[in-house]
């Protein structure tokens, strides 16, 4: 009898492991039970003997995990005695788990986003409990004189909302166990230098009181800011930039149409991605990834990759055409067959450096850069006349030359006097230079995380 009650126990475990890696994938209305079913490989009757609904199954999932999230928590702290040593136990613990439960990590982040009246009670009090252990640190910390007399509720949402972020960072760019130990060690000191000084001191928003002009294309404005924002700056979204198709699909769809196998399929950015799908779907032709090495330079092109159940099988450990070639020259390039979807302005440095390894370079136009309309950046050219920026953010050459042309700048070099530029990388910062501009910050990793971070070091040089 045991035997079979360890059986069921097992089976229950394996439909919710399964369950949990379709609901990280997919949206809750998409997932179906009859999914659930097949990939847990049980009978569809016999996955309703386990649950009765889906929503069941969803609540099971995340009221589980929460629960070995409490206990791993609670059974870690009742170890320590220092206040320090239970900041650090908690942070650590939180930070390994969502680490080690990443697909439930994803679930829990669209949970915990949804109006109160949508989550269920059972869900909400462990969430809550989760929250409320860290209270009670924080306050012994206080009445110890430990920490600065900070708001509790304030310092817990932004302590978790740390972990969350740095979680979320460190699978987003498949970290290595070593750079998984830096990651949460620099996490524990960034909060506990934060809680030492006060969570409304420039540790916690040091970029307060700085005001960034951010100019990216229309669909990734928005999203950038954030990184700036939720660090204290006041951000202007200057749009420059927006993505069309390119004035000819005739060089795509002939690659596409080739019966010659490719080999590498190197995709430089999420635009690049998104148009390569769109691009298939009108000439209702399927991919066969299964033939392909894919490339994804950074991790935000390897997220839009796996929104498209893309698989991606390389991501250069440098966000670059330099990193690229890096990557691909651990491999026999001779006559293999490389295609690069591009911009249509599109350099010329990646293809040239895997030619020299001996591959066969196949490139076509997926889209094209133009200016936004006047409807489109007409707030934003008000905010820029009503404030005094500090440091003007340019993402690629062509964010800078269109930010010249829609402000009608003949002089560059007058028109940035006094201000900082940042520019993402060494191309953009050549084209920004070329003009007699000064480049005061570009980071060593060429994204907006990178950028923030490298922007922060900046600005804490200076006060020094």
């Amino acid at each position: 009898m045991s035997k079979r009650i360890e059986l069921k126990k097992q089976r229950k475990e394996i439909i919710i492991d399964k369950a949990t890696e379709l609901f990280a994938r997919k949206d809750y209305y998409e997932v179906m039970m009859d999914d659930v079913a097949h990939l847990s490989k049980v009978a569809k009757g016999t996955l309703y003997n386990y649950f009765e609904s889906k929503e069941k199954l969803y609540d099971e999932i995340i009221n589980s995990n929460l629960e070995k999230l409490l206990n791993a928590v609670k059974s870690e702290l009742d170890s320590e005695s220092s206040i320090i040593e239970s900041l650090h136990t908690y942070v650590s613990s939180l930070f390994q788990f969502f680490i080690s439960h990443k697909n439930f990590f994803k679930i829990f982040l669209s949970q915990i986003s949804k109006h109160d009246e949508e989550n269920n009670s059972d869900i909400k009090l462990k969430a809550e409990e989760i929250g409320s252990i860290l209270s009670d640190i924080i306050y012994k910390g206080k009445r110890e004189r430990i920490f600065r007399d900070i708001e509790e509720d304030f310092a817990v949402r932004l302590i978790i909302g740390n972990i969350f972020n740095s979680v979320k960072r460190s699978i987003e760019n498949n970290f290595s166990d070593d750079q998984l130990i830096s990651e949460r060690e620099n996490l524990f000191d960034f909060i506990l230098h934060a809680i030492y000084s006060g969570f409304e001191n420039s540790m916690i928003r040091p970029l307060k009181n700085k005001t960034i002009v951010l100019t990216r294309t229309v669909e990734q404005s928005s999203e950038s800011a954030s990184a700036f924002s939720e660090l204290g700056a006041k951000v202007i979204i200057f749009p420059t930039l927006e993505i069309v198709p390119p004035a000819s699909w005739k060089s795509f769809d002939e690659v596409i149409s080739d019966k010659n196998k490719i080999d590498f399929l190197i995709f430089t950015s999420a635009h690049t991605v998104t148009m390569f799908v769109h691009r298939l779907q009108e000439l209702q032709k399927e991919f066969d990834y299964s033939k392909t090495k894919v490339v994804a330079i950074g991790s935000k092109t390897s997220q839009v990759c796996e929104q498209y159940k893309i698989p991606v099988n390389i991501i250069p450990q440098k966000f670059s055409g330099e990193g690229v070639v890096e990557a691909l020259s651990k491999y026999n390039l001779k006559n293999k067959v490389v295609f690069i979807p591009r911009s249509a302005i599109g350099r010329t440095e990646l293809p040239k450096g895997l030619e020299e390894l001996g591959a066969v370079i196949k490139t076509a136009p997926v889209y094209n850069v133009s200016l936004p309309g006047k409807n489109v950046i007409e707030e934003s050219l008000k905010q820029l006349r009503d404030s005094k920026p500090d440091v003007y953010v340019f993402t690629s050459p062509s964010t800078f030359e269109n930010f010249l042309t829609i402000m009608k700048i003949d002089n560059p070099a007058l028109y940035f006097k006094g201000v900082d530029v940042a520019a993402i990388g060494p191309t953009t910062k050549s084209a920004i230079e070329s003009k007699k501009v000064k480049v005061s910050i570009m980071p060593s990793e060429f994204t907006i995380k990178g950028l923030a971070d490298k922007m922060i070091e900046y600005y804490r040089s200076k006060e020094k």
